[in-house]
Order: C-alpha cells, then structure tokens, then sequence
C-alpha cells in the first residue's frame, strides 16, 4: 500500500471512530435534580462555584439524559411538566433525551409493577388504550414545547413485565400488546425514535433470553434492549464480563442493538467506580454500532439523598472521579 493510500485508510479510520463517538450516548438519568433543587440542594464545580448540574455533565462529556416519567405522581415531580422542565435544560446544553415511561404512579421495577390509581379497575382492553395514550400524550406534550426525543423506554425494569396483574410475565400475549402500544405510539409522535425494552440484572444471560424469546414469540416490537447494571464494587470485574456476554449474545441472537440504561455504585467507592465504568464503556463500545451508551442512574444524588448512596456526588455538592471516563 501506498503512503497515499496508508493516510487515506488512517483518516477513514480516524473519521469513523470520531462519528462513533458522536453518536454514543455518554449517559446521566437526573431525573431527582428538580426535587432536589426544590428541597434546597445546588451542585458545584470543583472550584466551589454554584453551577447549572446539566453543564457540570456537559462538562464531563455527558451528552444524553434519561428522564422516568409517572402518570399522576404525588408532588407532581416526574410528570409531564417535571419532565418538560428538565427536557428543556439537558436540551439547552444539545443532551440527547431518553424518556423512560414507568406506567405507574411511583417506582416501577421486578419487584412492583403497581397500575395507576386511574388506571386500577380497567381491563386489559383498557389497559392498552391508556399504555397508548399515556405514551402519545406525554412524548406529544413534550414535541409540541420543541423537545426531539431520541430514545423511548417503553416500562421499567419488565423482568416481571408491566401493569400487574394483566401484564405479568406470566402472560407473555398480554405483555405484548401492552408493549405494542407503547411502541407505537412513540412511532406515531416521533417516528425516527428508539424504542427499548429494559430489563435489570443486565448481567443475567438466562433471564434476558427467556425474557425476550418470551415476547418475541408473542409478537412484541422493539429496537433496542436495555439493561440495568449495579456491580458490587468487591467483584465488578467478573459482573462487567456476564454483563458483556449478554451484551454480545442479545445482538447476535435477536439482531437488536443494546443500551446499559443504568449503572451505579457506592458513592463512597469512586476510584472502583470510575475503574468500572471505564471498563463497562469500553465493553459496550467493542460491540461497535451495536453498544448505544452507558447511563449512570442519578449521579448528582447526594449522598443518602431518598435513601440512595450510589450516585457520583460528594456531601459538598461536587461530583467525584466516578463520572471520569465518560
């Protein structure tokens, strides 16, 4: 090969991993940080001085933000205003958006899937009506007010499926058609959005397989699978290898990129965390087009902040080393 053609072959190199960059998603879920500003908190920069915590992300390369979005939460936080609030600022700062719908008036994960209050009485018939137009309203509220959504997440932590008890796993038809809505409805507002599936325990191979063989079966539509990821900081080492085999195994056995929706670790366990996160982009990144991104879940949690320690905040406000290797 010619010296012309090594320089053109090294700039096509250097041009692909430059757009490879761009396009992933160096991710932070904050969807606590309007709650928490309410109740008196602010964030600093390492020199102590007050500052916006979407420019202190912007300013760690965090160029994505995820926000859960409950039906008809107390206190409101998490609604549809709440998520246009905080749409507006992570877009101010040109941070992509995923939008995590829970279905639920609180938390929802594999151990409570708890159906709205105004939801509680209806059937599934009605169930999926309200799946599409609980979807629809929000991502069309939020279009509307100027906001491009990237990513829809379509339930929360499923393993056990959404709506109980109509939409339990045990049932994986009924699943699927309460996905189906959600899926189409964020086509029908934003058609060139992603759609993910996500699941905890990324780090569990047979669980994800019988998960998605399960709706795949019964018809279900998704474009990306999404997982959780909480290593223990004493071996997140070998939970970072499964959590990359699955990785790996979820694009070869259903041709479907992946996305790590969450990761944290003890506050207190920074320079393991940042060592865990440096390990777990270069994992996700090694599967090329197909490793979407990496969010850490509410990082500018202070410390104990609702009973959580796994953010990457310090007690002063400033955020630690966790968030480095972004």
């Amino acid at each position: 090969m010619t010296l012309k053609a090594l320089l053109f072959a090294a700039c096509g190199l250097a041009f692909a991993l430059s757009a490879r960059s761009a396009t992933f998603a160096n991710g932070a879920d904050v969807s606590w940080v309007s709650q928490q500003e309410a109740s008196g908190y602010a964030f600093y920069n390492s020199s102590a001085v007050k500052t916006d915590p979407f420019v202190l992300l912007k300013n760690l390369q965090v160029n994505a933000i995820r926000l859960r979005v409950w039906v008809n939460p107390g206190g409101g936080w998490n609604d549809g205003a709440d998520v246009l609030y905080k749409a507006r600022r992570a877009a101010a700062q040109g941070q992509r958006i995923l939008i995590d719908f829970h279905y639920s008036d609180s938390w929802a994960d594999p151990g409570q899937q708890t159906k709205p209050a105004a939801w509680a009485s209806h059937t599934l018939t009605q169930l999926n009506s309200d799946v599409y137009s609980h979807t629809y309203g929000i991502l069309n509220y939020l279009k509307t007010n100027g906001i491009t959504v990237e990513w829809v997440q379509v339930g929360n932590e499923i393993n056990s499926g959404m709506l109980w008890p109509e939409g339990k796993t045990t049932s994986f038809s009924n699943l699927a058609g309460l996905i189906n809505n959600g899926y189409n409805a964020a086509k029908a507002v934003y058609p060139n959005a992603k759609v993910i599936l996500h699941l905890a325990n990324g780090y569990d191979n047979a669980v994800f397989r019988w998960f998605f063989d399960g709706v795949k079966g019964a018809g279900a539509k998704w474009d990306v699978i999404g997982m959780s990821h909480y290593p223990p900081a004493s071996d997140w080492a070998n939970y970072n290898n499964k959590i990359s085999t699955n990785m790996w195994d979820m694009v070869s056995r259903y041709a479907k990129p992946v996305m790590v929706t969450e990761v944290g670790m003890d506050w207190t366990q920074a320079a393991t965390s940042k060592a865990m996160l440096a390990d777990l982009l270069n994992k996700t990144k090694a599967l090329g087009s197909n490793g979407l991104g990496v969010f850490y879940w509410e990082p500018q949690a202070y410390p104990g902040w609702q009973g959580y320690t796994m953010g990457a905040m310090d007690a002063s406000g400033k955020f630690t080393a966790a968030l480095d290797p972004f």
